[in-house]
């Protein structure tokens, strides 16, 4: 039951802290902090049971949920199904870490706690609930439920325009799950169950008998026509929607069927909805305008979740969805994924290069980034793929990381602007220590986490059979513009005489930009040891994700 604690701990602490009456309100920081505590062993514990050398997921919990018999229409069926395998575990970990670290960063809220954290628990929940969902239906109610604690969390607790952030955060990823939304109910009427479906043939009387061979006479039967259609089972179990064996022949969305709506094939058009769904989640350019603005917005907390977990769920999807179900989409646009990519990672470093808000340039970092996750994942190889996966956890670390800086130095200023510091080593060494660390773990120097990500990501894209080589070129002149601002932002804030500029309620320098606090620290070294430690031993999330990558890989060759 380790993956329904990781969903239903939160979720149910959030309710006690919604019913707990305000005079009680100095715990509910203490209970968020144990809760996102107990969350991250849980996840030690998925990672210690996890069987590095099986790419089949694991550690399933299966129970039946809504069947519905339609008569002709068949039979609707809707499981609780949960598990983890390499694409989703290293995920979960990232995120047990970065939400137990987002609560720390929370110590200092002062207004509105029951509320907030009774969201940011419910946050919590439904980010775990995106990550281990084995079921459409399922994972489509949590990335939907997700919406509604972080639109409030921006809108509420954020800067001066968060009612403007937040709209257009919400906007943006409502019109990307309406667009999952129909391609999921369209898979779901296109494909059936083979298990239970063979057991509502009468071909076995329990789905403890059914056996491969079984599965492979009911799927005969299928396309053969030979089932009443009163007893297909329909479903939305991801294992079975990811098979072409289990789809109805007269479906529309059959693999092996072409039809055609306004001139394109009904099955691209599927999976172009799907990515841009999770395109606007990553994001990818151009549908990434929402990330600058609710990241300026939200605060500190907020934005360490988002960057440190959210934008994952998109670069999740992309191998866990939308190729995962429609890999003729993903090789017949490979040169445009790619591409895409490609101009994320040059665009993103390019805007990021020219901000003057230290917030605004590490939102910009992060959609450059985020280039490289697709890139790796369009580049379908083994080394593109794992590099996509470990650029995804490494971005975590880092991104989270890098916003809390900016987070300790705004608490003392209010001010994010970079011309509006000089030489702050000189009154806090520490705080430049770990900036530094930051930086240079998110500009890709080798030694610490960004710089294997990138590696990787590129191998992959330079040895596809599919990405012209000199895409991928382009695409490494986002590691020198990722250099040219990180460094350039060094240089300007912490080198140089002392200086800051004057800000309302200042009483001398000295006295107002003091260094970490130990709270801080408890945020921000751990996050750099993580940093140093996955770019030392990087097959801490290899070892994770190789045997899933390669499964993947056989399958997707074989569809």
């Amino acid at each position: 039951m380790v993956l329904s604690l990781l969903i239903f701990l939160p979720v149910f602490s959030a309710l006690v802290i919604a019913l707990l009456p305000d005079s009680q309100k100095s715990q509910f920081r203490w209970i968020a902090l144990v809760v996102t505590f107990v969350e991250l062993v849980l996840a030690g514990v998925a990672y210690l049971n996890f069987d590095k050398t099986i790419g089949d997921p694991q550690l399933i919990e299966q129970a039946d949920w809504i069947t519905l018999p339609l008569g002709s229409l068949g039979i609707a069926s809707i499981d609780y199904l949960v598990a983890v395998d390499g694409f989703s575990l290293p995920l979960v970990v990232l995120s047990a870490a970065v939400m137990l670290i987002g609560v720390v960063s929370s110590w200092n809220m002062t207004h509105r706690l029951k509320a907030y954290y009774s969201l940011y628990l419910l946050l919590t929940g439904t980010i775990m609930g995106c990550f281990v969902a084995l079921d459409f239906f399922l994972f489509f109610l949590f990335f939907e439920f997700m919406l509604l604690p972080m639109y409030f969390l921006i809108g509420l607790w954020g800067g001066p325009r968060r009612e403007y952030a937040s709209i257009k955060f919400f906007l943006y990823t409502l019109l990307g799950s309406l667009l999952i939304l129909l391609i999921m109910i369209g898979l779901y009427l296109s494909a059936m169950d083979p298990v239970s479906t063979a057991v509502a043939a009468g071909l076995v009387s329990d789905p403890s008998e059914v056996t491969n061979e079984v599965v492979q006479a009911i799927q005969t039967y299928l396309q053969n026509n030979q089932l009443n259609p009163s007893q297909i089972v329909h479903t939305f179990d991801m294992r079975y929607l990811a098979d072409a064996n289990n789809y109805l022949p007269d479906a529309f969305l059959n693999p092996s069927a072409e039809p055609v709506l306004w001139g394109f094939p009904v099955r691209m058009l599927a999976f172009w909805a799907v990515f841009i769904g999770f395109a606007i989640k990553l994001p990818i350019v151009p549908v990434h305008t929402w990330l600058p603005d609710a990241h300026v917005e939200a605060p500190t907390p907020v934005s360490v979740v988002l960057a440190g977990v959210l934008l994952k769920i998109g670069g999740y999807g992309f191998l866990r969805i939308a190729w995962n179900f429609f890999p003729d989409g993903g090789t017949e646009y490979v040169r445009i994924l790619a591409g895409l990519g490609a101009l994320s990672i040059v665009y993103g470093g390019l805007n990021a290069l020219a901000q003057s808000d230290v917030k605004k340039l590490i939102a910009y970092s992060s959609v450059s980034h985020m280039g490289f996750v697709l890139l790796g994942i369009a580049s379908l190889t083994a080394e593109g793929i794992n590099g996509a996966i470990y650029q995804m956890v490494s971005h975590g670390v880092l991104s989270a990381m890098l916003f809390l800086i900016v987070g300790v130095v705004y608490d003392r200023t209010h001010d994010r602007r970079i011309d509006s510091y000089r030489g702050l080593i000189q009154p806090m060494p520490q705080y430049t220590t770990l900036t530094a660390i930051a930086f240079f773990g998110a500009l890709g120097l080798p030694g610490f986490s960004g710089f294997v990500g990138e590696l990787f990501t590129l191998m992959g894209s330079f040895q596809s059979k599919w990405i012209p080589g000199w895409l991928t070129a382009i695409s490494t002149t986002g590691i020198l513009l990722a250099a040219a601002y990180f460094l350039w932002t060094l240089q300007r804030m912490f080198f140089g005489p002392a200086w800051v500029r004057p800000f309302e309620g200042q009483q001398g320098m000295s006295a107002t930009l003091r260094d970490l606090t130990v709270r801080e620290k408890v945020m921000l070294v751990p996050l750099g040891i993580m940093a140093l430690i996955l770019g030392i031993f990087p097959n801490l999330v290899f070892d994770l994700s190789s045997a899933t990558v390669a499964d993947w890989l056989v399958k997707f060759a074989d569809r």
